[in-house]
């Protein structure tokens, strides 16, 4: 493949994303596929816990994802939606590839939640249930593989930064901020690990200040994760 068709395939996983955005951006609900939905309100002041609802078999569910009281100041969600299928868009660097897409639909379980805050950005989380822990090695290698693609970009376009690593207990994870054509922050990625769970977090935009708030969200999903 040639570098011009490489940064074309690029460019327009980008643009897919960014009308995924626009069309999240529009949600007013916290809702949860299959289950009744919640206000918009309830989630802004942090009452919107999508885990009420969906639960997923064996041991996967909507409990394991972030949560709206995970958010640091300045992160006010508006709107959230879990689904229990894998189908979610994986990151900014993966187009329209899911969970089920890199799994081969060989997970016992998947969880993902779409969340959008009241400024620019949103976050998606989609995690899988692995059959066993060499498979749940192949897919961690897998989605850092994917990141990585993203790590080295033509100048001018938004790539991600060095990886970092966290860990907390039962669980490890690697997490990168992004930044765009410019050199400004703009979100990050992490990808999590815990036992036979596998899982990715995107944040696209940067919805707070706080010049730690990739590394808190990498970290709250990773405690959600692993409990």
């Amino acid at each position: 493949m040639t570098q011009n068709q490489t940064v074309q395939q690029k460019s327009v996983r980008r643009n897919r994303l960014a009308a995924a955005a626009c069309f999240a951006a529009s949600l007013i609900t916290v809702s949860v596929v299959g289950t009744q939905s919640a206000t918009a309100d309830a989630a802004a002041h942090n009452t919107a816990r999508p885990a009420a609802a969906a639960v997923a078999a064996p041991g996967l569910g909507s409990a394991d994802l972030v949560q709206s009281e995970d958010f640091q100041k300045g992160m006010n969600p508006v709107g959230a939606t879990v689904a229990l299928t894998g189908r979610q868009g994986l990151s900014a660097c993966s187009g329209e590839e899911t969970m089920r897409d890199l799994t081969k639909d060989k997970a016992t379980a998947y969880a993902s939640v779409d969340w959008t805050f009241d400024t620019h950005g949103m976050l998606i989380e989609s995690a899988a249930n692995a059959p066993t822990g060499t498979v749940a090695d192949t897919w961690e290698k897998q989605l850092v593989a994917l990141v990585q693609d993203c790590q080295d970009e033509p100048a001018g376009h938004w790539y991600y930064g060095a990886a970092h690593t966290l860990t907390v207990t039962g669980g490890t994870a690697r997490w990168y901020p992004a930044y765009n054509g410019d050199g400004t922050a703009s979100g990050g990625t992490a990808v999590l690990r815990s036992g036979t769970r596998v899982a990715i977090v995107d944040l696209t935009g940067q919805p707070a200040d706080a010049p730690n708030y990739v590394e808190g969200i990498a970290t709250a999903a990773l405690n959600r994760l692993s409990s």
